[in-house]
């Protein structure tokens, strides 16, 4: 074939997008950059992944692009086509600012374009919203073709996005999806951070990290409600606080301040509690404050412990920003004798090697600058600190502080670092890790068993007004006497504007159970109906009860055996698929790493027709309540009860087959007789 008749077979193509070859726009100074990835190609990958760029450029370019693609993959690593990125901010904007044959193909572009604010994004130019890696596509020519079939878009058809690779669009019909997308589903053998690092160099994987490659991630205010019911939680479980308690006067440190642990400080002070939150990269730190999210920020270990217990003794909520490693924080506790009642870490230690985690004695400009010029030496540093941090967690813990894994892998990350004695075998990861997982002891049993998880929406007319009817008419659907998870997410969502969430469009988090997001949908909807407010996006993070397999985190209270199946997620997704949702996404990796977790999603436009009341019904309830079964017959007791309850709301029209119980001691004496002879 030759190139002429290729681009006459086409009508969506980078040719049309320009009339004459693009000049290179400029980069504003200030936006965060991401640091180089590694890359190592051999000569003849090398020369496969510049075919593999230029393929989306036609012929009269390539001259020109080949040596601009080539000093990009050398220089950062991988190929982003800066050169066909649009001049200035992208945002969100209003739905009825954009083109489209269809309101999802409109709505689509609004959620694309909220992920690569300014304001939400982490590397905006590299196309990555949040957690290091976690990238809406690869690549700018990418981002301009997906624009481009989503504006072309109609009822009757579905686009195909492939890791960031706008398959096309194919014939479907109004009840299917509008949009399916799947990141980085590597085939089992090559399932391993050095493959996907390839494919990520030869431009063929996208991290889609969870809701980012999904296009539903709404900024640090998408975890910060879990984010509040976790502390609260365990606070209760581990300090005595009581079920109707708050954080008063206690003492929470962490670190993190990047897209999704950048909630820790605004969730500490919505708890009343004190927190202090390390930072290594002031950037983060000043995002935060200009955002108003931490309330003071501290550069000395002392000052900060000095500070944080002037506001504990006052009984007064504060986040504190300190910049500087969490190490030297720990250190300074440590050797001072400062008790502290809850202990964490939000790094992104999913890719502790490639930047998620700063080494102790390194700024964060000299992180970035060894990352490019000795990343062997960094790696030996990364391992170093975390080995020392794990130390400094334990001594701290034998003194009463509570640790928990706050799903980044931290743990994991730490044995692989050579520390085997995290693990509770003293051998391997499979009988998990010394210290409890938030979701293990906290979210698992007290959220994800009952089907509570993070609802979420976007008003997508982009007016305020629109928002505050929806937070109304979602208060109105709950009641706070039913149960205390209930009552926790009532006053969070009457408070919800006060508390001043929102980061980039109108949009809205709420933690609810499967029959709650199916009565709130439907009354959004309603409204749309009614003219009352515009199109809403539904959506949640893939963080969930049914949304993703990993023993690192979601299915870490999962105690069956089944913790590393990848079933619930696939099914989850395929289900979604079939019962119509507007965007059904599909990734590997996520929070805790390639090869950790399945992770899927979804999103629902809502247009005010009997059609999308349809989908509510048969969606929604299907999305939440697919994994509180995989929960229940993993014997988990809230989830049993949960189905119990669903078995009989829905007699005629779903079942869900419940586990029966076995006599342990029986069973112990049994093995044990066997297994001596």
């Amino acid at each position: 074939m030759k190139n002429i008749d290729i681009s006459n077979a086409m009508t969506v193509k980078m040719d049309d997008i320009f009339t004459q070859f693009p000049p290179m726009p400029d980069f504003e100074e200030g936006i965060r950059r991401a640091p180089k990835r590694p890359m190592t190609l051999n000569k003849g990958e090398v020369q496969l992944a510049l075919k593999n760029a230029l393929r989306y450029l036609p012929e009269a370019w390539h001259e020109k692009m080949a040596p601009e693609f080539l000093d990009e993959l050398l220089t950062y690593g991988r190929i982003y086509g800066y050169r066909f990125r649009p001049v200035g901010r992208i945002f969100g904007k209003p739905i009825d600012q954009y083109q489209g044959n269809c309101v999802e193909g409109k709505a689509f572009q609004v959620m694309i374009e909220n992920n690569l604010d300014f304001e939400i994004g982490l590397y905006p130019y590299e196309m990555v919203t949040y957690g290091e890696t976690g990238q809406v596509c690869q690549n700018w020519m990418q981002y301009l073709l997906i624009k481009k079939y989503l504006e072309n878009l109609t009822q009757d058809q579905t686009l195909v996005v492939e890791s960031g690779h706008p398959l096309g669009l194919f014939k479907s019909s109004p009840i299917s999806p509008r949009t399916i997308i799947t990141n980085a589903l590597m085939v089992g053998l090559f399932d391993d951070q050095e493959n996907w690092e390839r494919a990520m160099s030869l431009g063929v994987a996208n991290y889609g990290q969870m809701t980012a490659g999904g296009w539903m991630y709404i900024g640090p205010q998408g975890i910060v409600h879990g984010t509040y019911g976790t502390l609260l939680n365990a606070a209760r479980l581990e300090l005595g606080v009581p079920e109707d308690g708050d954080l008063t006067g206690k003492l929470f440190v962490t670190s993190g301040l990047g897209g999704m642990s950048g909630a820790q400080g605004k969730a500490i002070e919505i708890a009343n509690g004190v927190g202090i939150i390390a930072e290594v990269d002031e950037s983060r730190i000043n995002t935060r404050y200009d955002q108003g999210w931490v309330s003071m920020v501290t550069k000395d270990p002392g000052e900060t412990f000095a500070a944080a217990k002037k506001a504990m003794d006052e009984k007064k909520a504060l986040a504190i920003a300190f910049h500087g490693n969490v190490v030297d924080l720990l250190e300074y506790a440590v050797n001072n004798d400062i008790h502290i009642e809850l202990l964490s870490d939000q790094t992104s230690c999913h890719v502790a090697h490639g930047g998620g985690y700063c080494p102790q004695g390194l700024t964060f400009e000299q992180r970035t600058a060894m990352l490019t010029d000795d990343p062997e030496k960094f790696i030996e540093l990364v391992d170093a600190t975390l080995v020392h941090h794990y130390k400094l967690i334990k001594t701290l813990v034998d003194k009463g502080t509570y640790f928990f894994d706050y799903g980044n892998a931290f743990m994991r990350s730490v044995f692989d670092a050579g520390v085997s004695e995290i693990c509770k075998n003293g051998e391997n990861t499979l009988d998990g890790f010394i210290f409890p997982s938030y979701v293990e002891d906290i979210m698992g049993p007290l959220m994800f068993d009952y089907g509570y998880g993070p609802f979420r929406w976007v008003c997508l007319s982009g007016k305020q007004e629109d928002l505050l009817k929806t937070d109304k008419a979602a208060m109105d659907c709950i009641d706070p006497d039913r149960r205390p998870q209930d009552r926790d997410n009532y006053n969070w969502i009457r408070d919800a504007h006060k508390n001043k969430l929102v980061v980039g469009t109108q949009a809205r988090i709420l933690y609810q159970d499967a029959m709650g997001r199916v009565n709130i949908a439907l009354k959004f909807n309603d409204l749309v109906r009614k003219g009352e407010i515009g199109p809403v996006m539904l959506g949640r993070d893939h963080h969930d009860t049914g949304g993703t397999d990993s023993p690192f985190r979601e299915t870490a209270n999962i105690k069956d055996g089944s913790n590393i199946m990848a079933d619930m997620a696939v099914q989850c997704f395929a289900g979604n698929c079939a019962r119509g949702m507007s965007l059904v996404a599909l990734h590997n990796g996520g929070g805790v790493g390639i090869g950790k977790a399945i992770n899927g999603g979804f999103g629902l436009v809502l247009d005010g027709s009997s059609r999308i009341d349809d989908i509510i019904r048969r969606a929604i309830l299907w999305d939440v309540m697919g994994g509180v079964a995989r929960r229940s017959w993993a014997r988990n007791e809230n989830s049993m009860e949960t189905c119990v309850e669903f078995n009989e709301m829905c007699k005629g029209e779903a079942h869900i087959t419940i586990p029966y119980l076995t006599d342990e001691t029986m069973i112990q004496a049994l093995v044990d007789e066997k297994l001596k002879k």
